[in-house]
């Protein structure tokens, strides 16, 4: 990986940051307070294109698969679940405090001197519980917390879902949602986050088959970061030393993307064995144990655990389809996960004729595509504002519209042009974006 300096690392950034604000992706949270630390609001775009990943991500993985089902489990969790999978022990970050100050840091992250006050003293490390506390209710030794991750309700559900449906081994569970961690050093964007957006897969196996199922997965999910247009080049799979393994994990690998600030985890892939049901089964008193209909074994499965993070999914899009050309910005976004397929344009703002055409033409997409309006300026700055959102193609409405019913068609990558039938248009519009 080519080493970058600094100001290149502050230059990527602050471009991607800027186009976020500008554009409506992705907005500073609690902005008219002075902002919250650390908080990102998804604006218009930012929410079309998060929300056409998980849609994405929900039809190659479950609506596509006949193994895989969904749940969506709280986000308020009894503490007693915490407790069996090693959360409320294990989930820790090793911190030292500054004997000044008294600011928190990773052990590792400073090297003299506070960054702070400059003091030159630390106590030692002590262990710091990542998880989020609260009370229910009016009493307040009531405690539960907010999950961490979204892979223990897969684990609690495990026999609701198993009773529920005809699911034989190996067969998935499958969930998008929040979870929170009371990071000590968020940053980077959205790429480190008190609040966060996962989507994972428990996929439930026999032990003897974690190795075949695993290499399975690792390839699957080569194959998702292909699919939603993430550079390959700048991917690295790191296998994660036992030391540093989550405490569940027997094998794990993270798949590390060159993001502008450095290489840095975008998804994990990990072996958790039979530790979380074992655990529950134990601290329960309920049994999790599969039943093969064909031999009657019962056992307790293993688990293979890819995970993959929304907003660093958002980041990575963005860092690998940002291209700045000649004359113009582009977002060269996957055609499924760009916020608008298509924008429609009047050639003058003007002209009634042209735009009660164009409007018409808008509102017929609009029912079945998501399609922008845009009648400001002069043609060529309307297409240099839809480059620079990602939309893949635009449709102008001209004079010749008028008389031979058919419009201009521009694509965003090449920027060539075409006349196609305003009758056609629909089917044509369909065909492109399938490509």
């Amino acid at each position: 990986m080519a080493i970058k300096d600094k100001a290149e690392i502050s230059n990527g950034m602050e471009k991607i940051i800027s186009l976020c604000k500008r554009r409506g992706f992705i907005f500073p949270g609690s902005e008219i307070y002075g902002g919250l630390a650390n908080s990102w609001d998804f604006g218009p775009l930012g929410v079309e294109l998060k929300n056409n990943i998980k849609k994405l991500w929900w039809k190659k993985f479950v609506h596509q698969r006949d193994d895989i089902v969904g749940l969506d489990s709280s986000i308020i969790a009894q503490s007693k679940i915490w407790e069996a999978s090693g959360h409320l022990k294990e989930f820790s970050d090793p911190l030292i405090e500054c004997k000044k100050c008294h600011q928190r840091f990773r052990q590792g992250e400073i090297e003299n001197s506070c960054p702070s006050c400059s003091n030159k003293e630390f106590t030692e490390d002590k262990q710091f519980n990542l998880m989020f506390k609260t009370n229910l209710g009016p009493v307040e030794g009531d405690t539960a917390y907010l999950r961490p991750e979204t892979a223990q309700g897969m684990f609690v559900d495990f026999k609701n879902i198993l009773n529920s449906n005809r699911l034989k081994i190996p067969f998935g569970i499958a969930q998008i949602g929040k979870a929170f961690r009371n990071e000590i050093t968020p940053g980077n964007f959205i790429f480190r986050t008190r609040e966060f957006e996962m989507m994972e897969i428990e996929y439930f196996i026999k032990e003897k088959d974690w190795e075949s199922s695993f290499e399975d997965w690792r390839k699957e999910m080569h194959d998702w970061m292909k699919m939603i247009g993430i550079d390959a080049k700048k991917i690295h799979e790191i296998e994660v030393p036992e030391k540093e393994r989550a405490h569940y994990s027997k094998r794990t690998i993270d798949f590390e993307y060159e993001f502008p600030f450095g290489q840095k985890e975008l998804y994990g892939l990990a072996y958790r064995g039979d530790f979380d049901l074992k655990n529950h089964e134990k601290a329960s008193g309920k049994s999790l144990k599969y039943r093969d209909a064909d031999t009657g074994e019962e056992f307790l499965p293993h688990v293979i655990e890819p995970t993959w993070g929304v907003e660093r999914s958002v980041l990575a899009i963005l860092d690998s389809s940002y291209q700045e050309e000649k004359d113009r910005m582009v977002l060269k976004l996957n055609y499924q996960l760009a916020p608008y397929k298509a924008a429609v344009f009047p050639l003058l703002a003007n002209k009634p004729q042209l735009v009660d055409l164009a409007k018409s033409i808008y509102s017929d997409l609009r029912k079945e595509i998501m399609v922008d309006w845009d009648s400001r300026g002069n043609v060529g700055k309307r297409y240099y504002a839809q480059d620079e959102i990602g939309t893949p193609f635009c449709i102008t409405v001209d004079f010749d519209s008028l008389e031979s019913k058919d419009v201009t068609i521009r694509d965003r990558d090449t920027t060539k042009q075409e006349r196609v039938k305003i009758q056609d248009l629909f089917n044509v519009m369909k065909q492109k974006l399938e490509k």
